[in-house]
């Protein structure tokens, strides 16, 4: 089994490097890294989020009309959303804020890990998807970021 300061090192490791996607696997343990982004149009989607417990889990559904993916500020992995570093604590961001490129915006909780979720892009946030503790998953919309005049 590995430890995770062997994970967070792996993970570090390949953030830094000029690799697009990573699998390992042994025993019982596997890992899948990407750092693929696309800048299709989607159509449709349908999201069912999959229970942790024998209560369903409530999220805002993923946007379902024509959205430029380029906006979008997505999950990289999955895990637990938080909008702020501690519960009480003031969200990273909020609709109608301006953030730039880079800027945390979020916490995914993966594996007792707290990962920092930066913006790829600068704007104004325009939309939240998702509530704070929702579980997400890899490629989960969480919130899109436009432009000043855009509604």
């Amino acid at each position: 089994m590995m430890t995770i300061k062997e994970i967070q090192s792996i993970i570090k490791d390949f953030e830094s490097s000029s690799l697009m996607t990573l699998e390992l696997e042994m025993d019982d343990f596997k890992l899948k890294l990407s750092k693929n982004k696309t800048t299709e149009i989607i159509e449709k989607e349908e999201i069912k989020p999959t229970p942790t417990t024998s209560k369903e889990i409530e999220t805002k559904p993923q946007p379902t009309t024509q959205t430029h993916v380029h906006n979008m500020i997505k999950s990289p992995l999955v895990g637990t959303f938080y909008a702020s570093s501690t519960p009480s604590g003031k969200p990273f961001v909020e609709v109608g804020q301006q953030v730039k490129k880079g800027q945390v915006v979020c916490i995914i909780e993966a594996m007792k890990i707290m990962n920092e979720i930066t913006s790829p892009y600068t704007g104004i946030v325009k939309e939240v998807f998702v509530r704070n503790g929702d579980v997400v998953g890899f490629d989960h919309a969480l919130m899109r970021v436009g432009e000043d005049h855009e509604k």
